[in-house]
């Protein structure tokens, strides 16, 4: 281990988040009462620019007057290449009550975008006397955010969670495909005449989990855009559980139940996290470093591996 320890990221659940638009009010008390952990209301792509202003007018009033529980609420601003990002947080933090957790900066390509909206926020904080200090959250949609990964991670104490957006960055990055997220029909090996289907998210996934735990950042995965396939919702969100990421986005409330599920540890994992624990905890009593659990060596990595299951699941519990 390095004599710099990776900071933990924040300790909250964060297994779904729920996207909907500003614009349909109609959406944000059934998103207060969705059992996502997160809930993103959206000033940016799912509103039409001549419908900007009023989305933010309701977002600002759902904020103050809708009862969110103990859910952390975000507000997706746009991008910092448009003319309506200055308003929204101008007026989200002026307007809006201390209800509001996070702000979402999409399409951030680097670390001086994360600086821009931090210096503007800092700033209102301060001449408002806000006693609650604003979170941030952002997503990578390019070839530049990727490039900057890891400087993006580390760009202000205000970031708490990092997402990956399949489209744009599909887009950017010149990709060959229509699909959101999942397995694309294009990317596969043969292998004696047999189509073998790879993922062509997992290097971007895996560049964000590094840089993420690098800098105590919760990795998230974005979107899937199919949601009527339940089951390549399930093996995405799996593969992006297994590498290390603690949630994955909501694009219709049907995907929410299928988040909770594979990013909450199950009984069989934690009991099995807890016996490596009681295992290595006999091994230790005894003067030794490692042991044999069902078969198979574990030791003090172990311990760790283990510890992060039996937390996860302890804190989901607690919230």
């Amino acid at each position: 281990m390095s004599f710099r320890l990776q900071p933990p990221p924040v300790a909250r659940p964060n297994r779904c988040q729920l996207f909907g638009p500003g614009s349909n009010t109609k959406l944000f008390a059934k998103m207060a009462a969705s059992d996502a952990d997160v809930v993103n209301l959206d000033l940016e792509d799912s509103v039409a620019p001549s419908d900007k202003a009023q989305a933010r007018a309701n977002i600002i009033e759902a904020i103050r007057d809708v009862d969110w529980g103990r859910k952390t609420v975000s507000v997706r601003i746009n991008g910092l290449d448009t003319p309506y990002w200055y308003r929204d947080v101008v007026d989200l933090m002026e307007q809006a009550s201390d209800r509001l957790d996070q702000i979402m900066i999409p399409k951030v390509g680097c670390a001086a975008d994360v600086y821009a909206v931090d210096a503007l926020v800092s700033a209102i904080e301060a001449a408002m006397g806000r006693s609650k200090r604003v979170a941030f959250e952002v997503i990578i949609e390019s070839a530049a955010g990727i490039a900057h990964v890891e400087e993006i991670a580390a760009a202000s104490p205000r970031l708490q969670a990092m997402s990956l957006g399949a489209a744009d960055f599909a887009a950017s990055m010149g990709m060959q495909t229509t699909g959101i997220g999942g397995t694309q029909e294009n990317y596969y090996m043969l292998e004696g005449g047999t189509r073998h289907y790879s993922d062509p998210w997992h290097w971007a996934q895996t560049a964000i989990v590094a840089a993420c735990r690098t800098h105590g950042v919760l990795p998230v995965d974005g979107p899937f855009g199919d949601f009527s396939d339940d089951e390549g919702y399930r093996a995405q969100a799996r593969r992006s559980a297994t590498l290390g990421m603690v949630g994955k986005w909501a694009i219709h409330p049907k995907q929410i139940a299928l988040a909770n599920e594979v990013f909450t540890p199950s009984g069989a994992a934690v009991a099995e996290a807890r016996e490596i624990l009681a295992a290595m905890e006999q091994a230790k009593a005894e003067g030794q470093g490692a042991t044999v659990y069902k078969g198979r060596l574990v030791d003090i990595a172990s311990i760790k591996q283990a510890e992060v299951i039996v937390k996860q699941a302890e804190m989901i519990a607690a919230g």
